[in-house]
C-alpha cells in the first residue's frame, strides 16, 4: 500500500493548479482592465422594458403602386399607346386601353426583358400579376413582390428605430426582426419607456409646402390642420423639400425672440431647391409639415440661400430636442404601433 503524506499531496495539488492556470491562459487572452469591466446583464437579469411594434405597410404599398402608375404612364406614352382612366384601387393599378392595343400591352407586361419588369432580371419572377377584362387591365403585386416590399420596409424601419433609440443613449438595446411586419425592442435597465414610445410612434415625415389661396393650382391642393388644431390652411401638394434633404438638426435658442427653435442644415441638392423656392416665393407663407400637420408656417421675407434654416413652433427645449432627434434619424417608411408592452423586474 502506497502512502503519501499530506504535505506531498498538497504540494502536488498546488503544482497542478499552477500548470493548469498557465495552460488555460494560452487559450484566453485578457486585456489589462478585464476584471474591472462591468458585466453586461440582459433584460432577464437587469430588468427593463420590452416593446413589440407592428408596422402598417398600407401606406408603403399605396406609395409603391402610385409610383408604378406614373412609371407605366410614362412608358406607354413613349410607346405611343393610348391608355386612359388610370387609378389605384384596392391595392391594384387599373387602366383602360383601346381594343386594338390590348394584345400589344399584354405582350409588354409578359415580357421578361421589358423595362417595366426590372424584377425579373434579378429575382426571376414578376413584381406584378395582371388580368385583362374587356379592355381593362388590373395589375396587382405578386406574392413575391409583396413579400419583398414588406421586407424592405421592415429593414428600413429597424434601421430608423435603432437610430432613434441610440440617439437617446439607452444602454445596450436589443432590436430584432419578428416575422415580416414586427420589431422587438428590448431596453435593459429602462423602467419608464415613455419618451421612446413617443419617438417610435411618430413617422417623422417632414415636408415643406407653400400655403396657397389658389385652389386651381396645377399640382393640386389639400387642407391641412395646424398641430395645435387652432386653424387649417390650404397648401399646395407640390413638395418644395423633404426631410431626406436634411443633414443635421439641433435645438437652440433664438437670440432675437428668446424662443426655443430647431435649426437645420441641408445637403447640396436641398440647399439649391430651397434657395430657388424661397427666391420665387418671397411674400408667401411656407408650411413646414410633420406627419400631415403644420407645425410652423413662416412668411418668406427674403431668399434663403445659405442651405440652413430654423423651425419655430412654441417648443419646449425637450420637444425641440425630440423633433431634432426625429429629423436627424430620418422618417419611418410606414407607421409603427405598439401591440405589446412589458416592464420586467430584475432577477438579480
Amino acid at each position: 500500500v502506497l502512502y503519501f503524506s499530506k504535505l506531498r499531496v498538497f504540494s502536488v495539488l498546488i503544482f497542478t493548479l499552477i500548470i493548469s492556470y498557465f495552460a488555460f491562459s494560452n487559450f484566453l487572452k485578457f486585456d489589462d482592465d478585464y476584471f474591472s469591466k462591468n458585466i453586461k446583464l440582459g433584460l432577464d437579469l437587469q430588468g427593463g422594458s420590452y416593446l413589440l411594434l407592428e408596422i402598417d405597410n398600407k401606406p408603403v404599398i399605396t406609395q409603391n403602386l402610385q409610383s408604378k402608375l406614373l412609371e407605366l404612364k410614362r412608358f406607354f406614352k413613349e410607346k405611343k399607346l393610348i391608355l386612359r382612366n388610370f387609378s389605384v384601387e384596392q391595392n391594384s393599378i387599373i387602366f383602360e386601353s383601346n381594343h386594338e392595343n390590348v394584345n400589344e400591352i399584354k405582350t409588354i407586361l409578359d415580357d421578361d426583358e421589358s423595362e417595366i419588369n426590372p424584377y425579373f432580371q434579378q429575382y426571376k419572377t414578376h413584381q406584378f400579376d395582371f388580368i385583362e377584362d374587356n379592355n381593362f387591365f388590373k395589375l396587382t403585386l405578386s406574392n413575391y413582390g409583396l413579400v419583398l416590399l414588406k421586407n424592405s420596409s421592415l429593414d428600413q424601419a429597424i434601421e430608423i428605430v435603432r437610430r432613434r433609440v441610440d440617439e437617446i443613449g439607452t444602454n445596450e438595446p436589443n432590436i430584432l426582426k419578428r416575422g415580416n411586419d414586427r420589431i422587438l425592442v428590448e431596453l435593459p435597465g429602462l423602467d419608464d419607456p415613455g419618451r421612446i414610445k413617443s419617438l417610435l410612434g411618430k413617422t417623422a415625415n417632414l415636408t415643406f409646402q407653400f400655403i396657397t389661396q389658389n385652389s386651381e393650382e396645377s399640382f393640386g391642393t389639400e387642407k391641412l390642420m395646424f398641430e395645435d388644431e387652432s386653424e387649417e390652411a390650404i397648401v399646395s401638394k407640390r413638395i418644395i423639400l423633404s426631410g431626406d434633404n436634411l443633414v443635421d438638426a439641433k435645438p437652440t435658442m433664438d437670440t432675437q425672440t428668446n424662443e426655443t427653435v430647431v435649426t437645420f442644415s441641408l445637403d447640396r441638392v436641398g440647399a439649391k431647391k430651397f434657395g430657388k423656392a424661397t427666391s420665387t416665393g418671397v411674400g408667401k407663407r411656407l408650411a413646414i409639415v410633420l406627419d400631415g400637420k403644420i407645425i410652423s408656417a413662416p412668411s418668406i421675407r427674403e431668399p434663403i440661400v445659405g442651405g440652413s434654416g430654423q423651425i419655430s413652433g412654441n417648443f419646449t427645449f425637450q420637444s425641440a430636442t425630440d423633433l431634432a432627434l426625429l429629423l436627424r434619424s430620418g422618417a419611418l417608411p410606414a407607421p409603427l404601433r405598439i401591440i405589446e408592452e412589458r416592464t420586467v423586474g430584475p432577477d438579480l
